[in-house]
């Protein structure tokens, strides 16, 4: 049965600075039958993609992406910003619109040829989860699929992923 997560999803107004209305995700998580549902209907969309491992990005990113991959019995590996992670890495600028970051793997988390599936909570602009995708194919990953609880439309995210990268697959469970 359909649950509707933009019960759960709560607006902090002017957060991270003034004029954002920030939408959190956690109500979802603390939930357990709508955190299930949000893992069920990324696992019946990614079964289909057959995907190797799951890639996510670094934070709430990580919350379903270790769901999703436990669901799928699949590996999971993980996207941060500069400096956190221990081994060599590779990394891409990643610009969001709150300022210019840097993404980065480790050299050896993705396998040449592996199909990923990339996952975070929520898509704004596009322009991180473009570069999460660039970044994977620098490791010669093969995207199947960028799945995100969130895609702000206004912002046209979808649209920017689909110019960037027309290849991949978006799935977003609600629309703002």
């Amino acid at each position: 049965m359909p649950i509707d997560l933009k019960k759960y999803i709560l607006e902090v107004k002017d957060f991270p600075k003034p004029g954002v209305g920030f939408k959190d995700i956690t109500p979802i998580v603390q939930d357990a039958e709508a955190f299930g549902f949000v893992v069920n209907e990324m696992a019946a969309w990614a079964r289909v993609r057959t995907p190797d491992i799951i890639v996510g990005i670094e934070s709430r990113g990580f919350l379903f992406g270790a769901a999703l991959a436990r669901e799928l019995k699949l590996g999971m590996t993980i996207i941060r910003k500069k400096g956190k992670l221990p081994r060599e890495t590779v990394s891409i600028e990643a610009p969001n619109e709150y300022a210019v970051e840097h993404f980065e793997m480790h050299r050896d988390a993705v396998k040449p040829g592996q199909r990923v599936l990339i996952v975070d909570d929520l898509i704004a602009t596009g322009s991180s989860s473009s570069s999460a995708i660039k970044l994977v194919r620098k490791l010669e990953g093969n995207v199947v699929g960028f799945a995100a609880v969130v895609a702000l439309g206004f912002l046209g995210g979808e649209a920017n992923i689909g110019k960037a990268c027309p290849d991949v697959d978006v799935l977003a469970l609600v629309r703002y």
